[in-house]
Parts: C-alpha cells; sequence; structure tokens
C-alpha cells in the first residue's frame, strides 16, 4: 500500500552479522567520528580521524605497536560504526560530546570536563558586546561556535572590536551612561564611547550587524584586508606588522571552520533525513539534547518504487514516534511532509508541549540535516545486505512469533529468570527485547525479598507482582499529569511475557496478571534435557517451532540472555558477600580500606599471600591495620582456610 513502509533499528543488536574484515574496505576516506561496540553492543571507545579509512584500519593491523591498553579494547570490538563530518574539527566536537554522554571504557575521561569555546555576542544589550565564553546559556545573547582554539577565538574578538570599534567593557548601558570618564579604548580610537552617550543605539548596531555578519560566515572582506596588509606591510619590510597580520589570518581561517555540531537554543532536537534507492530506503537520526548532538540510529526502511521522500518520511515519523518514549521539542526534516499539521498536533499532544516540524532553509541547521542525508547515502550505499540480514533476525522473528502464537503484536517483550544458590541470595532478572532486540536500558533487577530457600515459583511471583504493582502505580502518576506512559520507567507494558520454563512458570504470571487485572499474552520458553530451547509453551499447549527459523533463533537469545543477565547479578552478590564475610570481620578494616585492599591485591588469595610489608606500603593503610589483616589470615589457620571455604 502506497505510503506504508516497515522499519528496523540499524544500530543495536545482540550479535549483529558483522565480518570486521569487509567493512574496512568500505570506510570512506573522509573525516568523522567512529564508534566502537563489544559483543554485548556496549560502546567502549569513541574516536575522530582525519581519514576514517586510514585511522580505523590502524586498530586492526598487527604490525603496529599499540600498547597493552589498545591491544585488549580491540580484541573486544565485535563491529564499529561511523558518523562523516565535513572537517577534523566537527569530528573533534562531536567526539567529546559522544564520550560525554556514553562515557566508553576505553576512553581517557576528563576530569575538569573540558568544555570548547564560544564567542558570544550580547545582543540584548543596548549597546552589545562580543565577548568570549566556554558556556553556552539560555539567554538574549548570539552564540557562535564551539571552537576548537581558545587562543584563535580571542584574537577574533579583539580583531572583531578593532574593525567593527565595538566596547569591551562591562558597564551596563544605557544606565551608566556618563557616570564616569571615558577609557583609553576611546582616546586611542578604539571606542565611540556609547559609556558617555558619543553615540546613538541605532548607529552602534550598525557596527554589530557587521560583525554578526562577519559570525555569520561572511569572512572575504576581513580576509582580503587582512591579506593586503600583511602584503603592504612585508613590501615595507615592516616584518613584525606582516607577522601580526599573518597571525590574525590564521585565526579568522580557523573561526571560518564553522561547527554544526552544537547548537545555541540549547533545545532537544531530533534531524531527520534519508537515502532512497528503488525499494530500498534508510531514515539517519542525529539526536541533540541539550544542545549537543549525541548520537544517531539509522533504519532500514522496505518502501513502495514510487513512494516520495514526503510519504515515506512522513509514514516513518508516525511508527517510529509511537514507539519511542521521548519526543523532543523540534524535529528539522529534510523535506516537508504530507499532513505536517496533524502530525505536528500528535507530537505535541504526545510531549504534552508544541512540538514543531521544520525543513530549515540555510544556516547551520540546513547543514546538519545535509549531513544527516550524507550519512543515510553511505550507510544504504555500503550497508544494505548487512541491515536486511539483521532486519531478518530481529523484526522478521518477531514477526514470525506473532504468527506462531496468533497475536497481533509482540514488538516489545519481556523476558524473565530466577538464579540462586539453594536459595542463597534469590535474585530475579528482567530483560527487555523492543523490534526483536534487547533494550538494554529497560532491564531491572530484583533482589527477592519475601522468599526464603530455593522456591522459584514463589520467587518469581514475587518479582511479577513488584513489577506490574510499580507499573500500574506509575501509570496512575503519570494519568494525573496528563503525561503518556512512555515518560514512566515500569508504565510501559510488553506486548507479549516470557517465561524462563513451562506450564508451572507461566501459570504463575498469568496468576499475577488476573490479580492485578492486567490483560497481557504469557508463553513459557520450553528447555529440553540438554538445557536447550525446546518450543514455546501457549495456552496450555507446548507448540513445536522450527529450530532452523529465525524465530527460534531469537527465543534462543532472549532466554539466554535472561539467564545470563540473573546468574551476573547473582555472582556480583555472592562477590560482595565473601567480601563482607572476610574483609569486614577484620577490626579496623572499615569500607575505605576494604575496597584499597581489594583494588590494590585484586583478590581475598592475594592479600592472604601478601606480606606485612606489603600490606603496611598498600593504600590508605598503616601498621596497626596491616598487622590486623596478617595475623587475621596468618594467626590462626582455620581463619586463612576460609576462603577456600567460601
Amino acid at each position: 500500500m502506497e505510503g506504508e513502509v516497515t522499519f528496523d533499528l540499524g544500530e543495536e543488536s545482540d550479535a549483529p552479522a558483522f565480518n570486521i574484515e569487509e567493512e574496512l574496505k568500505k570506510l570512506p576516506g573522509r573525516p568523522g567520528v567512529y564508534i566502537m561496540h563489544d559483543a554485548r553492543d556496549a560502546i567502549i571507545y569513541v574516536g575522530k580521524a582525519i581519514s576514517l579509512k586510514n585511522r580505523v584500519r590502524q586498530y586492526f593491523q598487527t604490525s603496529r605497536n599499540k600498547g597493552p591498553k589498545i591491544e585488549q579494547m580491540v580484541q573486544r570490538i565485535c563491529r564499529f560504526e561511523y558518523i562523516v563530518t565535513d572537517s577534523e574539527l566537527e569530528a573533534l566536537v562531536l567526539e567529546s560530546n559522544l564520550i560525554k554522554e556514553h562515557r566508553p571504557k576505553y576512553n581517557t575521561m576528563l576530569k575538569d570536563d573540558k568544555s570548547y569555546p564560544f564567542i558570544k555576542v550580547t545582543v540584548g544589550e543596548a549597546f552589545p558586546r562580543v565577548v568570549f565564553s566556554r558556556n553556552m546559556k539560555k539567554d538574549k545573547s548570539r552564540y557562535f561556535g564551539p571552537f576548537t582554539s581558545a587562543g584563535a577565538v580571542k584574537d577574533t574578538i579583539e580583531l572583531i572590536d578593532k574593525i567593527y570599534k565595538l566596547r569591551n567593557c562591562t558597564l551596563s548601558l544605557p544606565r551608566d551612561i556618563g557616570k564616569d570618564r571615558a577609557c583609553l579604548y576611546y582616546h586611542i580610537g578604539q571606542c565611540p564611547a556609547p559609556c558617555q552617550g558619543k553615540i546613538s543605539s541605532e548607529e552602534y548596531r550598525k557596527s554589530v550587524d557587521g560583525a554578526l555578519e562577519f559570525l555569520n560566515g561572511n569572512y572575504a572582506p576581513v580576509l582580503d584586508m587582512l591579506q593586503e596588509k600583511m602584503e603592504q606591510a612585508s613590501e615595507e619590510l615592516d616584518f613584525e606588522k606582516a607577522i601580526e597580520y599573518r597571525d590574525l589570518l590564521s585565526s579568522v581561517r580557523q573561526v571560518a571552520q564553522r561547527q554544526k555540531i552544537t547548537h545555541e537554543d540549547g533545545e532537544d532536537k531530533d534531524v531527520l533525513a534519508m537515502a532512497v534507492d528503488g525499494g530500498d530506503a534508510v531514515v539517519q537520526v542525529f539526536f541533540i539534547r541539550g544542545g549537543k548532538m549525541i548520537g544517531r540510529d539509522h533504519f532500514y526502511l522496505r518502501v513502495a518504487p514510487h513512494d516520495t521522500k514526503a510519504i515515506i518520511l512522513s509514514s516513518f515519523i508516525k511508527q517510529y514516534y509511537a514507539g519511542t518514549p521521548f519526543v523532543p521539542r523540534e524535529l528539522m526534516l529534510e523535506t516537508e511532509i504530507e499532513d505536517q499539521g496533524l502530525v505536528e498536533k500528535w507530537l505535541t499532544e504526545k510531549r504534552g508541549q508544541k512540538v514543531y516540524l521544520r525543513v530549515p532553509k540555510k544556516g547551520t541547521k540546513e547543514k546538519l540535516v545535509e549531513m544527516a542525508a550524507e550519512n543515510a547515502s553511505i550507510v544504504l550505499r555500503q550497508d544494505r545486505e548487512r541491515i536486511k540480514r539483521e532486519e531478518g533476525r530481529t523484526i522478521g522473528a518477531v514477526h514470525e512469533i506473532e504468527d506462531l502464537l496468533g497475536i497481533d503484536r509482540a514488538m516489545r517483550m519481556e523476558a524473565y529468570d530466577i538464579s540462586n544458590i539453594s536459595g542463597f541470595e534469590s535474585v530475579g532478572s528482567m530483560i527487555v527485547y523492543e523490534k526483536g532486540k534487547p533494550k538494554r536500558s529497560d532491564y531491572r533487577k530484583f533482589k527477592i525479598r519475601t522468599v526464603q530457600g530455593p522456591d522459584d515459583y514463589a520467587s518469581m511471583e514475587e518479582v511479577l507482582t513488584r513489577r506490574f504493582a510499580h507499573g500500574l502505580e506509575e501509570r496512575k502518576e503519570l494519568d494525573e499529569k496528563g503525561m503518556g506512559y512512555e515518560m514512566g520507567s515500569f508504565s510501559r507494558f510488553p506486548d507479549l511475557l516470557l517465561m524462563d520454563g513451562g506450564r508451572g512458570q507461566v501459570n504463575v504470571a498469568l496468576r499475577v496478571l488476573d490479580n492485578l487485572g492486567i490483560s497481557i499474552p504469557v508463553c513459557g520458553m520450553v528447555k529440553d534435557d540438554f538445557h536447550r530451547t525446546r518450543g514455546i509453551y501457549f495456552e496450555n499447549v507446548e507448540l513445536p517451532i522450527d529450530t532452523h527459523s529465525e524465530a527460534f533463533h531469537l527465543v534462543t537469545r532472549i532466554q539466554d540472555e535472561a539467564h545470563r543477565f540473573a546468574i551476573e547479578y547473582h555472582r556480583s552478590l555472592r562477590s560482595k558477600a565473601q567480601v563482607h564475610s572476610l574483609l569486614d570481620e577484620i577490626e579496623g578494616i572499615g569500607p575505605t580500606r576494604r575496597k584499597a585492599l581489594m583494588r590494590t591485591f585484586q583478590s581475598l588469595e592475594a592479600i592472604r599471600d601478601a606480606s606485612l610489608e606489603e600490606l603496611t606500603n598498600a593504600p590508605s593503610m598503616n601498621a596497626r591495620s596491616a598487622r590486623e589483616v596478617y595475623d587475621y589470615f596468618h594467626g590462626e589457620e582455620q581463619k586463612g582456610s576460609k576462603i577456600e571455604e567460601e
């Protein structure tokens, strides 16, 4: 049907079909940012490059000496992605934004939270100034940047003040007019002295408009003027002056490399652009939060051959924002869409605040949309087949499950598992799959509170009751505030509930849902005697499932992920309990020294084997506390053997 498209997320996947050698061949020789993912699809490294092709390849060349940290990181890489930019400076700023947002494990994190400078024009004042700023605020000023060279920004501000003769004092004008004498800048001809009323606000504004035109990109007149003066000074053998003009030229050229990655209004926006080729299309979405670009997603679409971009984009927006929990204040689009007013009204109701759909025609916003379109074209051209395969594994598998169970929708699935050892530290896990892919931000852990001993059914009943009771309470609060359920962490209920087990676990889930007045389909993931997925238990029948189908592989992945997540949480609690049972028994060893010992020696065995001198020299330790630890492990033989017992 015309205008109807189906799409799939082309980013996050639990086991992406990604051939690193093949993908390296597709890298463009363009500036940009590259993002490394591990086996769990977590972002472990973000970097920038003048040439993505050359830089990313270096990580996988065995002949290079990369150092132990990078070697370890490379061994963990399962896939990479990249965002093409127009300049290295843009890549640098985007890299900084992504590192701050995702805090990758192998990136060096700056403790001082370095920020990039802006040029600020205080247009809200009667007599505006051009000033240096490290922060971009929501005020009446105009901001330009960010820039990577603070020195270049300061030189440019100085140059603007000289050319356009703007004030650089902090007087509040017109309130302070005539309260003090004119400063030195007036006497040397560098300021028209608005502080003395010697120039009107209207006349002064003409100079401000010239400065704004310069900062908006009309650099040619200033560059020509500086070039001419530099050559003239050189001809007159005034080399000191020529060097000064040369440095100013360099500063202006650095500022001329405008950034599209950060926006002065500090608003939340999504930038949408697309590429179409026959029946295939890719929509690229850039996420701007708080004025900074923090990430992107791309979506593969199957479209009718004669669908226009307006039709495709309209259909995509309706499907995507119907399922996403957050709607930004503005959507910047490549082209106007059908029913734009109606879609805008719908998104406004969903967000609870006015939402704007705009098609930028000029400036940095238009350039940002162009950059999104370019990245969409690269994805469609280079990754089409891989994305199609992924779509079969995800959305295709979800549709197979829907057909197998005879239900209308299974786009959001939640799976649960219980983990314990003889009832010790029982825990429950909740994992979430959306559109066939893990949504790890929605995973939840439950420490069992009311059940003693190894009772998996009672433990599961507690977990499900807590999860859905909390969800109902959250829904009630959101209803009172007039907000959608997508805004809560528990208020979004699944289309399908998957239990790790057969009839028993399914009946527990059905009983909990019935008690709470909730209607959600529930099925069990049944395993055989070898602990392998065998089938699906649904409505009192075990349904056979083709072991070669994508549905079977998806159910297996979900079952394994629920089990892994529960085991991982249980293991962490056991580890904490083991450390507590030994180190916390030692007099004089509190939380600070316990952490310092574990950080220094890495294990209880290493602490036991450490000499008295090594313990004394450890951080936060002194002679007395070291003696207590040493005597605890060596003074009595049975205490030293506790490690093996644990």
